[in-house]
């Protein structure tokens, strides 16, 4: 094979004027023809010379805007990324910062940022765009500075409740896109947010950089060695790192939500983990943890939700506020769970009325699923869009577009807006110099080992044990 008759990537990006990352879509999709040779793509010069890029044009750039907000001056400046519909966004503004770009490829959630921010810089799929491109969108030049970087890559890769196939998803390659995006613009401060199946992931990514290459087979099998690459890879970039399981109640959230939150700086000193406003009982001096009554308080009669079906209704209707199939009597539990009953684990999500008196527990992107029913505590339906908008504190004006499940999709897979400024306040103070005092002993969750130097501790253990044994 002659390699004056193909084309690189690079090579056929120039040639027919778009990116590189979008020449490698068009080849995943099979819409230009190509091959590859390892991990390596070639295109014959015929293909790429006869390319009709006329239909691909408005792909390449659909819906995408460029900023035109006035960038104020003296005011930190953030890109997001996997933006959804903007909560980790409205806290870090809340804290004051301004956003000057979002990254997001799904359509409804594109038309909630628009509806909601139509000044803002907007792009799809971030493989799509070089850093180049990404600043231009965003309204800056190489010569701006970047104060922050932050957004929550699709967590469904790492996630407990999926297949935890890591950097192997496809989902986890735009993990690993988002990894090069912060090595090249090299802002600030960094923020990944993401699932606690991310501290458990095995790597599985076939790769020939020096640091996946410097992996044996044995650091590669031991869970959380995913998480042990992303450490890796951002502090070869220069950044200090600090992370932790965070609990959204504890920050003012009226939700049980827990999620590991990775803060990067250049300047040398890992941040101190975020600082909590509220504990379970008061505890440390702090507020009690919000109530889904107080968060649903002159709430208007919902009037966007979705219905359970009639034979799971019956059931409900036994039930009261913080209750679920457990309290049916046993033969009902056994015809309400069917099959289900004589599964291990708690199944608490089964068949749930959520308490007035608690925070709501981890809305989720549908509100009706068997293991993860969200019921109203008193009436017998499914939470509404509205009230979920208030247990991840979008404010009632925030536009949700879509279809009712995209709606709940959207919300559900925000970061709540009390979490998301717990995290700007963080760096806010730190770009300041204005010092931060920890609550010493404070606990973040209710699982151990979730902080950057314990967790640390404990994966090395666990690689060292691997190592000694005599396979």
């Amino acid at each position: 094979m002659s390699q004056e008759n193909f084309y690189s990537v690079e090579d056929a990006a120039e040639a027919i004027d778009f990116s590189p990352q979008y020449v490698r879509k068009l080849l995943r999709d099979g819409k230009l023809p190509g091959m590859q040779i390892g991990k390596t793509w070639v295109i014959p010069k015929e293909n790429v010379d006869s390319f009709d890029k006329s239909n691909h044009q408005l792909q390449n750039t659909e819906l995408d805007r460029r900023n035109t907000l006035r960038i104020k001056t003296n005011v930190p400046k953030v890109l997001s990324f996997f933006s959804g519909a903007m909560g980790l966004d409205l806290g870090l503004e809340k804290s004051g910062f301004q956003t000057l770009l979002a990254c997001e490829i799904d359509k409804s959630s594109r038309k909630t940022i628009i509806a909601n921010n139509p000044k803002i810089g907007l792009i799809g799929d971030i493989r799509n765009y070089t850093s180049e491109q990404i600043l231009s969108f965003a309204g800056l030049t190489d010569n701006d500075t970047i104060d922050l970087i932050a957004g929550g890559p699709p967590c469904q890769a790492f996630s407990t409740a999926g297949n935890r196939k890591g950097f192997e998803d496809e989902r986890g390659n735009v993990f690993l896109k988002y990894l090069s995006i912060i090595e090249e613009l090299r802002p600030r401060f960094i923020v990944l947010e993401n699932v606690r199946g991310i501290l458990s992931t095995k790597f599985s990514l076939e790769s020939n950089d020096e640091i996946s290459e410097s992996f044996s087979q044995k650091l590669k099998d031991t869970p959380g060695s995913a998480l042990y690459y992303i450490m890796k890879r951002l502090e070869l970039a220069g950044y200090s790192l600090s992370f932790n399981l965070y609990n959204s109640a504890n920050f003012g959230s009226p939700q049980i939500r827990e999620r590991v939150i990775i803060v990067g700086t250049l300047d040398g000193t890992p941040l101190p983990f975020l600082n909590p406003t509220h504990s379970e009982n008061g505890e440390f001096g702090l507020k009690k943890w919000k109530t889904f009554k107080q968060a649903t308080t002159n709430l208007e009669e919902a009037c966007d939700f979705i219905k359970f079906p009639e034979k799971r209704l019956k059931f409900y209707r036994l039930l009261k506020a913080g209750q679920n199939w457990k309290n049916l009597p046993i033969e009902q539990q056994k015809e309400a769970l069917g099959k289900s009953y004589f599964l291990g684990g708690g199944k608490t999500g089964f068949f749930r009325r959520i308490s007035w008196d608690r925070p709501a527990p981890t809305v989720v992107t549908h509100p009706a699923m068997p293991a993860t029913d969200l019921a109203h505590p008193l009436h017998d339906r499914p939470l509404s869009v509205q009230e979920y908008k208030r247990i991840q504190e979008f404010p009632d004006t925030w536009c949700i577009e879509g279809s009712i499940l995209e709606r709940y999709r959207q919300i559900g897979n925000a970061v709540p807006v009390s979490l998301g400024n717990a995290v700007g306040k963080l760096i806010y103070d730190a770009l300041r110099n204005e010092p931060v005092e920890p609550i010493r002993d404070f606990k973040y969750s209710r699982y151990n080992n979730t902080s950057n130097l314990d967790w640390l501790k404990e994966f090395q253990k666990q690689v060292e044990k691997a190592e000694s044994k005599v396979d």
